[in-house]
């Protein structure tokens, strides 16, 4: 299928808008019509970012699968990572991880069954990942500091990368979860997590994630096509107020669509490129979209995603815990201060 073909499939599929196809030649106007400074702004649009993917509930941050991305950067060009991150000022304070903290939940008695390992390999990433150059991309963006801050300059209070950030694994089972769950039911199981363990304060939420892993044939509607993964946050006054969270199904599920083989990484590759896309992008944007974004609302990992070849292409990266695949992250600092894709800082 040609770009195109690509750029229409994913219309219907609501993950780029109906505006991109303008620059197939539908529509009313194409991309040389002038329609926007850029030339790309109506015509291409990120399928990455802040999306309504459930009527009636929140918008989400997808993380879109490699298809979408592909034709948005044949269509977008340079214009794909032209804008550097800017702070948008937080939520109640709160505008990065200052310590994270992650909480892996693995649930459903559905996580009986495992077939590619995804449990394992998502603890040891996890175990590993804080402190590593890779994850040190996020120091650069702090909170306390004004609403269109784009260099910290060690001002305010940086986002964290400290070792030993994966606090705690709970594996859910005493029932099974809902076969599709809904972002409603995502949403409270991330309070049923932090109750868990114990964190029911707003300060001992303020850096906290929640990663809530589903299943094998177990992930919620719309996965593999219109998204591969999503974070977001909720409020609860069980939980002390707000917390950050991320949908993350059972990757290999969607093959290549999420990253299986990708770049030549093996057939588990997806699983911790999509898992550290979400965890870097918790960490800079915790209560979308109050955190570290550009212009156009991607976050540090959208910017990056599914890069196959040159600058930041994702690679694998050696852990205390073992090698594993991830993508590259925005870095405002790299180049100058042009700002680039970087696998470590």
């Amino acid at each position: 299928m040609g770009l195109c073909g690509r750029v229409r499939a994913y219309i219907v599929l609501g993950t780029i808008t109906g505006m991109a196809l303008a620059a197939c030649g539908g529509g009313n106007g194409s991309a040389a019509s002038g329609a926007s400074p850029d030339g790309f702004a109506v015509a291409c649009q990120n399928p990455n970012g802040w999306k309504v993917i459930e009527p009636g509930e929140p918008g989400v941050s997808i993380f879109a699968p490699v298809e979408a991305m592909q034709a948005w950067r044949q269509c977008a060009g340079t214009a794909a990572t032209s804008a550097d991150l800017a702070y948008g000022g937080g939520t109640g304070g709160v505008g990065v991880e200052a310590a994270p903290a992650v909480y892996l939940v693995l649930w459903g008695s559905q996580w009986s069954s495992d077939p590619s390992g995804e449990a394992g390999i998502l603890q040891s990433f996890l175990d590993g990942v804080g402190g590593s150059g890779w994850q040190n991309t996020v120091t650069q963006y702090c909170e306390g500091v004004a609403s269109g801050t784009i260099f910290c300059n060690g001002t305010g209070t940086a986002a964290g990368n400290r070792t030993g950030e994966l606090l705690g694994v709970w594996l859910d089972e005493a029932s099974a979860a809902p076969t599709h769950p809904r972002q409603g039911q995502l949403a409270n199981e991330a309070i049923r997590a932090a109750q868990h363990f114990g964190n029911t304060t707003g300060a001992s939420n303020a850096s906290a994630q929640y990663v809530i892993a589903t299943a094998h044939g177990n992930s919620a509607s719309g996965f593999g096509r219109q998204y591969c993964a999503w974070h977001s946050s909720t409020s609860s006054a069980l939980v002390g107020g707000n917390l950050a969270y991320t949908n993350l199904p059972y990757i290999t599920d969607a093959g290549a669509s999420c990253g299986a083989g990708f770049n030549g990484l093996g057939p588990d590759a997806g699983i911790t490129i999509v898992e550290g896309h979400e965890l870097a992008e918790t960490m800079t944007d915790p209560f979308p979209s109050t955190g570290w974004l550009d212009s156009a609302g991607a976050e540090i990992g959208d910017k990056c995603a599914w890069i196959s070849s040159g600058q930041g292409a994702a690679a694998d990266i050696a852990l205390s815990t073992g090698t594993f695949a991830v993508q590259s992250l925005w870095s405002n600092a790299f180049n100058g201060g042009a700002g680039g894709c970087v696998l470590s800082y």
